[in-house]
């Protein structure tokens, strides 16, 4: 005879992860379920390849394709180098480093709608990023050197200088995000580490490259991670400053199909195929980013 007490399942660990489990299933695996399925499916039923088709054949998609990924790349590397320059000299303790810090942090406070207005008042022609040009002399430099003849109409560059545009103005607003990430990084290093690496003879450098970086390595990763994922989802800057279908992003093109013309007979059908080539390609580069990034623990090596 089993004289064990029985468990009581509801006082079980598990219930607590119960809520978000409901969460996750209501409001994230059952809409992208859907979205799997209407992607599959023809405008009046039936299992088709018609949607992706007509994806491929959009004139944008390559283009919208290859702006994506070069503003996650790029972007990535540029808010890196820049976020762990800022963390390790507000590190410093200077004097005055909590009042720079937080002017470092304002732009991450707006919203992406306010930073769109902002930057579209300097990139026109008599926009404040001319009045600097002008007020520092770098206009009449640029003029001399015959780099350029007049003022410059920022918001006309198109292709890959728009994008890089588009680049600069995320890299100003999200790189504090990354920098504060990589700051509470540093924060909780055991300095001591680094001074025993300089008693040993390492320069500054090599104790950053050697004992820093590996140290930190996981706030680096949760960071650039963060970082590449919110990359391949941008849109909202770029429809903000130039419009839409001027410089097409993938998610930028679920947007445009799905409301601006959503009369059209087949828009929702591209929307939804655009949103799950857009999830696919979030996973990929998430798993391939974790996969290069993964190495073995300093903490476990002997």
């Amino acid at each position: 005879m089993d004289l064990k007490p029985k468990k009581n399942i509801f006082k079980s660990p598990y219930m607590l992860l119960l809520p978000a489990l409901l969460f996750y299933l209501m409001f994230w695996f059952f809409p992208v379920m859907l979205s799997l399925i209407q992607s599959f499916t023809a405008k009046y039923g039936g299992f088709s390849l018609d949607n992706y088709r007509m994806m491929f054949d959009d004139p944008l998609f390559l283009e919208a394709l290859t702006n994506t990924l070069v503003f996650a790349v790029i972007s990535l590397i540029l808010q890196f180098f820049i976020a762990l320059g800022v963390a390790l000299l507000v590190n410093r303790n200077f004097k005055g480093s909590k009042l720079f810090l937080f002017v470092m942090l304002i732009p991450m406070a707006l919203p992406q709608s306010a930073v769109g207005i902002l930057w579209n008042t300097g990139l026109i022609q008599v926009g404040w990023i001319n009045s600097l040009f002008e007020v520092f002399g770098l206009q009449s430099l640029l003029e001399g050197l015959s780099v350029i003849d007049g003022r410059i109409i920022w918001k006309d560059v198109s292709g890959m200088q728009a994008v890089f545009l588009i680049i600069l103005i995320d890299t100003w607003t999200v790189m504090p995000s990354v920098m504060i990430i990589i700051l509470a990084g540093l924060q909780n290093f055991n300095k001591e580490f680094k001074e025993a690496a300089q008693v040993f003879g390492a320069t500054k450098f090599q104790a950053l490259k050697d004992i820093v970086i590996p140290i930190i390595k996981p706030s680096l990763i949760t960071a650039l991670l963060l970082r590449l994922i919110a990359g391949v989802q941008v849109w909202l800057i770029s429809v903000m400053i130039f419009g839409f279908e001027r410089i097409p992003f993938l998610l930028e093109r679920i947007v445009f199909y799905s409301d601006k013309v959503r009369t059209g007979e087949f828009s929702y059908q591209l929307a939804v195929a655009y949103s799950v080539f857009t999830l696919a390609l979030v996973f990929i580069v998430a798993f391939g980013f974790i996969k290069l990034t993964k190495g073995k623990d300093w903490r476990n090596q002997t």
